[in-house]
């Protein structure tokens, strides 16, 4: 199974940068990870693209008013889909700072939230890429999560 993160707008805080880059090396080491960059702009249009990138996709819309889940159950949900078989590539849809559109979270296989507070959309790319490596180490064996 393959996981896609679609995004609004490349990361420009320093930051996030750096710790975007950090964790797509650490998950270079797992197959079937990939990030993709679409234009920025108002919520509708960027709900828009999200949801033309993720067309054949499960999608998973992320929002704080999302389902919340712990590591663990999170890596038990992102196991049930692959265990499918029939779901080839999961879209992590992150939209630009105002938001996703009630028609692209209605459109959604899951809505998924990393914290009941407001995450600027660079912050919450970084959390869900650290969750995403964290959860493949789990899977991995690696001794990085802990309970």
């Amino acid at each position: 199974m393959q996981i896609r993160l679609i995004i609004a707008g490349k990361p420009a805080l320093a930051y996030a940068k750096t710790g975007v880059d950090e964790y797509l090396k650490r998950l270079s080491r797992f197959s079937g990870y990939e990030m993709v960059v679409i234009k920025a702009g108002s919520r509708e249009d960027v709900s828009a693209r999200l949801l033309e990138r993720s067309t054949g996709c499960f999608r998973v819309a992320m929002d704080e008013r999302g389902e919340a889940l712990t590591t663990r159950k999170f890596a038990d949900r992102l196991e049930a889909l692959e265990r499918r078989g029939e779901i080839k590539t999961v879209a992590f849809l992150i939209g630009a700072s105002d938001g996703h559109t009630q028609e692209l979270r209605d459109a959604c296989d899951l809505v998924l939230s990393l914290s009941s507070l407001t995450l600027q959309h660079e912050l919450a790319l970084l959390v869900l890429l650290e969750q995403l490596y964290r959860v493949a180490s789990l899977r991995a064996g690696m001794p990085y999560h802990r309970d």
